[in-house]
Formats: C-alpha cells, sequence, structure tokens
C-alpha cells in the first residue's frame, strides 16, 4: 500500500510539473504561530496540503502560487520554493520505512466556534488570542445558540475558560464582592432563567450534553484551564446536586460523591469532588501549585508516536521542541491515575503523575484537553494585561494549539488498535 501511494504522488507530480511551496515548522521558521494561519486560509481558500508528520517539526507543502508566497512573506512566514522531482525526493524521504515520518493530506478547513461568555475579549483566552493573531476565522458561540442545535454547524469547538458546574469558578471566597464577578453572576442566572432554566447548574448541564452529542456525532472538542475538568465532572454529575447554596440557592445532595457515574465522562474517573465552597477547586484530578514546585522546574514532555500508525497523536504533538516549559491555570494539570485507560497521553511531567496534554475519542468525534491558561504567561492572574503574541510568535505550547485547529483538515486514516 505504501508502495502504491508513493507511485500515484510521483505520477502526478511529475506529470504535472507542479512545484511546492513547503513551509518549514522546525528552528528555522521565522512565526510558526502565523504559518498555521497561512496554511488554514490557504484550505479555505481551496487549496490542499500535505503536514509532513515529524519532518523539520511537522512542516506543510502546498502547491505554489505567486499569491500564496506574497501571503508568506507579507507574514513573515518562512518557506522554501522546491521543484516537482523535489517534491517526489521529499515524499520517498518521508515515507520510507527507515523514518519516523509519513504525509497526511489536509483537505478543507474546519468552521470553528468558540463557546464564549458575551464581554469577554479575546486576550482573555488563550486560543481566541491566538486565532487572532494567526489569522485563523471563527465565531463566537454561547448557551442559547448550543441548545438551539448551532453546533451543527461546525466541526471545531473550542471550551472557554468555563465552569460548567454552575459555581463560578468557585471565584466566591476571593471575588465574591468584585463588580465583575456580581455581573458575571447576574449575566448567567438571567440567562438560566431566560431559556427556562430553574438553576444556572441546570443550564450548564444542558450545554454539556448538547456538547457531548456534538463530539458523538464526529465533532472535534478542544479545551483548556477549567473547561476541562468542570466539563468531565458536570457530566459524571448529570443526576446530582452538587453546588452549595451561595451558588444556587439550596444546598447539595447529602452523599453527592457517591452518585458521581463515571461512565457519563469522557477523559476522567474515581476522582473526589472539592464539595467546600470555600476552596478554589473543583476536585482532585486538578495538580496543586506546592506539588509543581519551583517554576523554573515546570517542563513537560511531548510523547513521541509513531507517524504512521498513530497519525492523529503525532499530527497533536507536532513541535520543534519536545520539552515545554509548563504554565499555569485554575486546572494547571491532571493526576494521572484519575485518566481513563482509553485516553492518549500526550505530554507529562516526565517522572511524576502530572499529565499536561491529552486526547480521546466518543462515539464519532474526539476530544483534547490542555491544561494550564496561557502558555506563555506562567501565572496568569484576573485584571492581567493580555499576551502579546508577536513576541512569542514562536511560542511551542501555542503550537499545540493550532495542531488541533489543523487536525480536523486531515483525511481521515484508520487509527492502529
Amino acid at each position: 500500500m505504501k508502495y502504491i501511494r508513493f507511485i500515484l504522488f510521483f505520477i502526478s507530480f511529475v506529470l504535472s510539473g507542479q512545484s511546492k511551496i513547503l513551509i518549514y515548522m522546525d528552528f528555522d521558521q521565522t512565526d510558526h504561530l502565523k504559518a498555521y494561519g497561512v496554511t488554514f486560509n490557504a484550505l479555505k481558500d481551496g487549496a490542499m496540503a500535505d503536514w509532513l508528520l515529524n519532518y523539520r517539526g511537522g512542516s506543510f507543502l502546498i502547491d505554489y502560487s505567486e499569491e500564496l508566497a506574497l501571503k508568506c512573506r507579507i507574514k513573515n512566514v518562512a518557506f522554501d520554493v522546491i521543484s516537482s522531482q523535489q517534491v517526489v525526493d521529499l515524499y520517498a524521504f518521508v515515507q520510507s520505512e527507515e523514518q519516523n515520518m509519513d504525509v497526511v493530506r489536509l483537505e478543507k478547513a474546519p468552521n470553528i466556534a468558540v463557546y464564549v461568555t458575551p464581554g469577554h475579549e479575546p486576550w482573555d483566552d488563550a486560543v481566541t488570542l491566538v486565532l487572532e493573531y494567526a489569522e485563523v476565522p471563527y465565531e463566537k458561540i454561547w448557551v442559547e445558540e448550543i441548545l438551539r442545535g448551532d453546533l451543527s454547524e461546525y466541526d471545531w469547538l473550542h471550551l472557554h475558560h468555563e465552569d460548567f458546574t454552575g459555581q463560578y469558578g468557585k471565584f466566591y471566597a476571593s471575588f465574591s464582592n468584585a463588580q465583575w464577578y456580581i455581573d458575571q453572576q447576574l449575566l448567567y442566572e438571567n440567562e438560566a432563567k431566560r431559556l427556562g432554566f430553574k438553576k444556572v447548574s441546570e443550564m450548564e448541564l444542558a450545554v454539556s450534553l448538547t456538547i457531548k452529542e456534538f463530539v458523538g456525532n464526529g465533532g472535534f472538542l478542544f479545551a483548556m484551564c477549567s473547561a476541562t475538568d468542570s466539563y468531565d465532572i458536570a457530566l459524571s454529575a448529570q443526576d446530582v446536586d452538587m453546588v452549595e447554596k451561595m451558588y444556587d440557592g439550596d444546598a447539595t445532595d447529602p452523599d453527592p460523591q457517591g452518585k458521581l457515574d463515571f461512565t457519563k465522562s469522557l477523559a476522567f474517573e474515581n476522582f473526589k469532588l472539592e464539595l467546600n465552597p470555600m476552596v478554589y477547586e473543583y476536585s482532585n484530578i486538578d495538580i496543586q501549585p506546592f506539588e509543581i514546585g519551583n517554576q523554573n522546574n515546570d517542563y513537560f514532555t511531548l510523547f513521541e508516536f509513531s507517524a504512521k500508525y498513530d497519525p492523529v497523536p503525532t499530527m497533536l504533538t507536532q513541535n520543534h521542541v519536545s520539552i515545554i516549559k509548563g504554565f499555569m491555570g485554575q486546572t494547571t494539570m491532571f493526576r494521572k491515575n484519575l485518566i481513563k485507560k482509553s485516553v492518549y497521553i500526550l505530554g507529562e511531567r516526565a517522572g511524576t503523575d502530572q499529565v499536561k496534554y491529552i486526547h480521546g475519542n466518543f462515539g464519532r468525534g474526539t476530544f483534547t484537553f490542555y491544561g494550564g491558561h496561557d502558555p506563555e504567561d506562567y501565572q496568569h492572574l484576573v485584571g492581567d494585561p493580555p499576551t502579546e503574541l508577536d513576541v512569542y510568535k514562536n511560542s511551542p505550547g501555542y503550537r499545540l494549539i493550532l495542531n488541533n485547529i489543523l487536525f480536523p483538515a486531515a483525511k481521515k486514516k484508520k487509527q492502529k488498535t
């Protein structure tokens, strides 16, 4: 099969005489983040691209055009122009059995939605921040759009830093008197009432179940920070009131922990809820700061997968480095022994039980969870200024987000079982 595929590539390029633009993604790339945007928008304009997995940091190969070359120059994206014969030689090298590399065809840019509370700015969230910087188009949606079925219009959904348990991020102890917190609670309560829900937690559960259906039907879900564990907690607590009265007006069930159903969650199981409403934490899924220690020693390592047999995790871990500096968030990392065995671990702190980056399948779709708030702002606090990505245009931590943007464009290929 591999030889047949190579012969088809050879015939195609030799007959067409088509030169290609190679957007390389190793240390020679001047702007890794905008390189993703150039590739994404080329797909959106009708071109096809090939993702050369593990070749020079996960490079992109696109048919040459003066327009594309000009866009690369304007956006300071480094590239080479290579001849049809060089393309054939490159495919032969990447697809040889001796190399842990492969070619994945990118066919169609996905339609992207970001689940975000009205009023939040792009710099409130790393994903919207990097989408803006890379010039990748997306649309914002919130509760009403999801519940009325608008997710069917999208291929890829990012969950902003939402609290799907209905506890407003458990910021009560620190910020209950802050105006932004009061305004946020009123916004959510009014939206729940308008849509016919008695409580915000019931509205959040309805949203969570609709998103799960989206994934099961073939959607791609990406979440960071508190939208990871709070989402799975909400799914496992479908028939449980675990929210204290300062959040929803009534007391919790007598034993919410004992009523959790881990078969309904996507990524995590056997976790213990943090039921104290004054503690800024949802459960023991998250890794605590004291467990991380000195931030100068906070790095996580990407796993190396077989490009030819495990293309999906390989796509999601493409980078010019394999060791990446850590960063904190409301949910910083995940405890390894609470991750379901069916889930891929993509990145972890070596020698610890601290996992940063995971991926799994549900139904016909997938989910990817990435711990932390901002890859280039170690301890982002409420009210901090936005990260200026033109200073971090080669950020390996932000590259992982953009791998997820292009992953849905890949021609489907059978996973190893």
